[in-house]
């Protein structure tokens, strides 16, 4: 796929847009004036691979908390800040990486000109964040109701104020629980401007219901080139989107390394409990570090394509009446009992990992 051609900007020591790897963000959902909780769920996402962070700035206690916070987070911090311009500048003076607000609804034009006086001094990067949820009431009249057209226009007009006063260090999010709401709004935008895009289904639900909005939304918008960083947005533990992201990414062959699981969906021919077995390696693969190299894994379940998923991939297992072959790059090295099976895949790929590390 051909990735749209993007400004560069960066949030900390992250480089988004231009030719980067896209990003993967997320949100804390604790108390932000709440440090060590905040650092300690922070702490938790960079180890499973979120790249940037952002956090809710209600007041001045938490605008004050973002300095031992972005002094102490492992991946740079974004503020997220509505209506009140003095948070925004507590943020950038506390050490904030990034700035999510909208111009338009901080008020005045010198308002405006302070925040961007501030960022512009440090070349912090500010996220342009139009949601349907939030559009003005002004836009919601004029196309009778939230619209793709709506979401770009509102987007623009917050764009317009930030280059009225030559501030090109942007991001722009067009978000919506509808998912061919967002898709359509994000087509749009990427044709009129060049600004990276944070791409991501807003209020996407449960990890049941918000893994496969998700998916669609921003697999899709990301297959056709467009998208610089994303969000997985699910209701509960941040740490449920990480994995998400990653592996809408891996799929699309934008982000390498990994494990990659393949197992097929059983059916009448199976004679081995491939769904333990399945769900046994999945457990036992995420306890492990993630390689720099693809890894791929078949756990396959008969002999019509079990053999030939096995072989393909780099280490893999095909059952049969309560036996298994064990596969390793192409070849069959063991022939054993069901409940062999992932002990034997399982020491296979942990001693081919160690050798690569050593190599």
């Amino acid at each position: 796929m051909k990735r749209r051609i993007t400004r560069e900007v960066k949030i900390g020591s992250v480089a988004i847009g231009g030719n980067h790897p896209v990003v993967i963000q997320s949100m804390t959902n604790t108390d932000t004036r709440d440090v060590q909780t905040t650092l300690s769920q922070i702490r938790h996402l960079a180890g499973i691979g979120c790249e940037i962070i952002r956090m809710a700035v209600l007041n001045e206690q938490a605008a004050l908390a973002l300095k031992d916070i972005c002094s102490l987070s492992p991946i740079p911090v974004v503020a997220d800040i509505h209506f009140d311009y003095r948070l925004a500048l507590k943020a950038v003076a506390n050490g904030v990486h990034g700035l999510r607000i909208n111009p338009g609804n901080i008020g005045e034009r010198w308002k405006v000109q302070e925040v961007i006086n501030a960022v512009r001094e440090r070349n912090i990067p500010i996220r342009i964040g139009v949601n349907t949820g939030s559009l003005e009431k002004e836009i919601l009249e004029k196309y009778g109701g939230p619209t793709a057209e709506g979401m770009v226009e509102s987007a623009l007009g917050h764009v317009g104020i930030l280059e009225q006063e030559n501030y090109h260090n942007i991001k722009i999010s067009l978000k919506s629980s509808h998912v061919p709401l967002m898709i359509d709004a994000y087509r749009m935008i990427a044709d009129r401007v060049d600004y990276p895009l944070h791409v991501g289904v807003t209020e996407a639900g449960t990890v049941r219901s918000g893994v496969v909005k998700s998916a669609i939304g921003i697999g899709t918008l990301l297959a056709e080139g467009i998208g610089d960083t994303i969000r997985v947005s699910l209701t509960g533990d941040p740490a449920a989107e990480i994995p998400v992201a990653q592996q809408i990414l891996r799929v699309l062959d934008l982000k390498k390394g990994g494990f990659e699981l393949i197992s097929c969906p059983t059916c009448g021919r199976t004679q081995v409990d491939l769904v333990h077995l399945a769900e046994e390696v999945e457990q036992r693969l995420e306890a492990l570090p993630a390689p720099s190299k693809r890894v791929s894994i078949a756990v396959m379940g008969c002999v019509v394509n079990g053999p030939g998923e096995a072989r393909e991939a780099d280490f893999g297992i095909a059952g049969g009446k309560g036996r298994g072959l064990l596969f390793a790059r192409g070849e069959v090295i063991a022939q054993l009992p069901e409940d062999e099976l992932v002990p034997a895949l399982m020491e296979k790929i942990e001693d081919d990992l160690s050798l690569s590390e050593k190599l």
